[in-house]
């Protein structure tokens, strides 16, 4: 086994699916109601997916085959005649004032759709399927209307989650459906079609979002935008196009650059700030964490989102940053912001008279990159003594028989050999306790470990390359220098979060074993925990992992460094 492939496991906690913590999301048991139902509202039509459980079989007794809905003890009534009612009274559609024409299209059991608890998204079946009910209905449009009304009149109550997507945008995120539903739809850029009450709007509603990012060494502006509405202010070559091809992308990705490049300028106490690198990525983002897409693939271009990233180089920690938002027209009147820092988000809204986001430091010791004090390895002085002790043991005892004989036979130069016998015990003494100090004890090693680990996470806390790299050269050997370093830095750089780069908070030694090894070397069986976080796109993510691996420390050059790692086990917390 290489060292490259023995340490990977170790590095790779950066690329491990991260937790969001830090967007102010709402969250609500809509997407986990008995009854969904999914409405998808086009220029020619409406169509509704509903998925009814069986708590619910009771208020939708109008879908139900004649035999069930006697069995549950309603009247007799034809399904047809039974249908034709929930149509026309009980899920209603009206559009420009008129209840619009539905039809039934199909009806069977089914297996429940499993969903994602905070974003509602379908998730693989489970093992055990809850059994539904599933009806598609269509309602069928003369023209794309400037509005829509959903009526819910049902017989009994009912538990219905609903979301509506126009166009392929989804308006809301799954919320509970009431009586009445009005949407406003703009058929020009389905983004900003909308209900009219507050509560039913979609969280990431805004087409524009910025946010700043404050750490040790580092502040990063990042522009969430949609290129559609950049098209607003110069031609990225999408005007009349329903998406955006592969073949095309880069150079809307460079136009846009180009442009907010030119746009939200920074300071940094209160000195403009110019950017020592700018990346922009098409992104997913959902109510859980945001990704680049990547590989490409085409976007549809009312749906297509950009987050672009600037990052600015600072010497330590900054007293105060800020971002001017200065991009507004009649589709942008108020734009979500937030300065992030090591305590965590802080959430605001800009507008076109409050348009300066303006982060200051109020944290009075900023935690900046600091490394663990470890203990230096025994000196050479202290492992000769360590193998020679027995000598000066023996030499001592031989001094002390000198001493007793000459005591016992007077002699003028009994007291040169009391003092010479006396300065032999004490180095001995002396020489005994150092040499013993080469073997470490159980709490002194487990000092010296836990250490060299946090000294390796934290070597890339720092921005620099050649500071990384000397940081990381204090605690691991030079023959596995070069594969650490390359592959952390691979680890801990989020590529599939447009290189977004983790920052370890703290490791903790959970177990060891070691004993003595070759060399004056230290063999250990560890189980450490990594804890670490990372903030883009507006998310804080959080991981902890657990390791088992056994590792050989030496002392070179003065330093307990790594020359061995090999994984043996690895588990997500």
């Amino acid at each position: 086994m290489t060292y490259k492939t023995k340490i990977l496991p170790l590095l790779i906690v950066g690329l491990l699916p991260l937790a969001a913590s830090g967007d102010a999301i709402i969250r609500t048991q809509a997407m986990f109601a008995s009854t969904i139902a999914e409405l998808y509202v086009e220029k020619t039509s409406v169509r509704l997916e509903l998925e009814i459980g069986l708590a619910d079989l009771g208020a939708f007794r109008s879908l139900l085959p004649d035999d069930i809905h006697q069995k549950l003890g309603f009247d007799a009534e034809p399904m047809a005649a039974r249908i034709a009612r929930f149509l026309d009274s009980e899920f209603v559609i009206f559009a420009g004032g008129n209840a619009l024409d539905g039809e039934l299209l199909r009806i069977g059991p089914a297996d429940r759709v499993r969903r994602d608890e905070i974003t509602g998204e379908p998730l693989p079946p489970g093992e055990e399927p809850e059994i539904v009910i599933n009806a598609t209905f269509l309602w069928m449009l003369d023209e794309p209307p400037a509005q829509i009304e959903f009526g819910l009149a049902l017989p009994a109550a009912a538990s219905v989650g609903f979301v509506v997507y126009h166009e392929g945008i989804a308006v809301n995120d799954f919320r509970y459906m009431t009586a009445s539903q009005v949407l406003k739809l703009d058929w020009g850029d389905p983004w900003y079609s909308a209900f009219e009450t507050r509560a039913l709007r979609r969280q990431y509603y805004a087409p524009m979002t910025g946010f700043i990012y404050v750490e040790p060494y580092e502040v990063r502006k990042e522009i969430i935008v949609r290129p559609k509405d950049i098209q607003r202010y110069v031609d990225l070559g999408l005007e009349g196009r329903n998406t955006i091809p592969v073949e095309m992308q880069a150079d809307v990705r460079q136009k846009i650059i180009d442009f907010l490049s030119q746009h939200h300028p920074v300071t940094i106490d209160g000195k403009p700030a110019e950017p020592a690198m700018v990346r922009a990525d098409f992104l997913e983002r959902t109510l859980r964490t945001s990704r680049v897409i990547d590989p490409p693939e085409e976007l549809d271009v009312n749906a297509a989102i950009m987050g672009v990233k600037f990052i600015y180089p600072h010497e330590s920690f900054p007293d105060k940053a800020t971002m001017r938002w200065d991009l507004w027209d009649e589709r942008t009147q108020m734009v979500p912001v937030s300065a992030v820092d090591p305590t965590g988000p802080l959430p605001q809204f800009l507008e076109p008279d409050y348009d300066l986001l303006e982060w200051q430091n109020f944290i009075r010791i900023p935690v900046m990159p600091q490394l663990a004090e470890v203990t230096s390895p025994p000196s050479a002085v202290a492992q000769f003594l360590y193998y020679g002790r027995w000598g000066l043991l023996l030499i001592s005892a031989l001094l002390m028989l000198w001493f007793v004989r000459s005591a016992m036979a007077p002699t003028n130069q009994l007291a040169g050999i009391g003092i010479l016998t006396g300065v032999g015990i004490a180095v001995t003494m002396g020489g005994w306790w150092l040499g013993a100090q080469v073997r470490l004890k159980d709490d002194a090693t487990r000092s010296v470990i836990t250490g060299v680990l946090t000294n390796v996470y934290r070597a890339f806390d720092f921005r620099a390359e050649s500071d990384v790299y000397d940081v990381l050269e204090r605690s691991v050997d030079g023959e596995l220098l070069r594969d650490v370093y390359l592959e952390m830095r691979r680890g801990l750089v989020l590529a599939s979060q447009g290189g977004a780069s983790a920052r370890v908070k703290d490791v903790e030694l959970v177990e060891l074993e070691a004993e003595p090894a070759e060399d004056q070397g230290i063999q250990a069986r560890a189980t450490w925990q990594v804890r670490a976080a990372v903030g883009h796109w507006g998310h804080i993510h959080e991981r902890r992992n657990e390791y088992q691996a056994d590792l050989t420390l030496q002392p070179i050059d003065g330093a307990w460094k790594l020359v061995d790692v090999e994984i043996l086990d690895e588990v997500r917390l």
